[in-house]
């Protein structure tokens, strides 16, 4: 601790026993070992007293962290999802409520002529791998007719002939 050697101990023995004498050498010391037992003591306890309260403040850390975590359990058992949902459902039955009740800053911009009569004239959109039904035919076009340049045909069994090449 205060880093003394050997011979600065016999130095400082010899100038206490010229300082104190021969006869009262052994009392003083004595005394001076009863002070070191007493500081030593002292600050064992100081030690002592910090590690300990060292512990208690990680004690009071740990307990306000399992406070927290039982807390957290309690909200968890607590959980109520439909009051949830109904409460953002109130929440928002009120904004449009004071919505429509509001006068409107700004009104709509008016469609185009052009993208309401596209709108208006599209045709509805068939969901896929369904047949789409067959087109009406409007009063502006006529209905189609088979040219007669291609005569229809109609394939039958007899028409195609058996494996024998005989018609049946």
């Amino acid at each position: 601790m205060f880093d003394i050697g050997w011979g600065e101990l016999l130095l400082i023995g010899i100038v206490a026993l010229i300082a104190i004498g021969p006869k009262e050498l052994p009392g003083a010391l004595r005394t001076l070992g009863q002070w070191m037992a007493k500081l030593r003591r002292m600050a064992s306890e100081f030690q002592n007293q910090f590690h300990e309260a060292m512990r208690e403040a990680e004690m009071a850390d740990l307990k306000k962290q399992v406070d927290d975590l039982t807390s957290q359990a309690q909200s968890y058992a607590n959980f109520d999802p439909i009051g949830d949902v109904r409460k953002e459902l109130e929440g928002t039955q009120q904004q449009i409520e004071n919505a429509m009740t509001a006068e409107p800053t700004a009104s709509a911009p008016p469609t185009p002529p052009e993208t309401a009569a596209v709108e208006a004239n599209a045709a509805p959109r068939a969901l896929p791998g369904a047949e789409t039904p067959p087109a009406l035919p409007s009063a502006d076009t006529p209905p189609a007719v088979p040219s007669s340049a291609e005569p229809a045909s109609v394939d039958t069994v007899a028409d195609k002939g058996d494996a024998g090449g005989k018609a049946a």
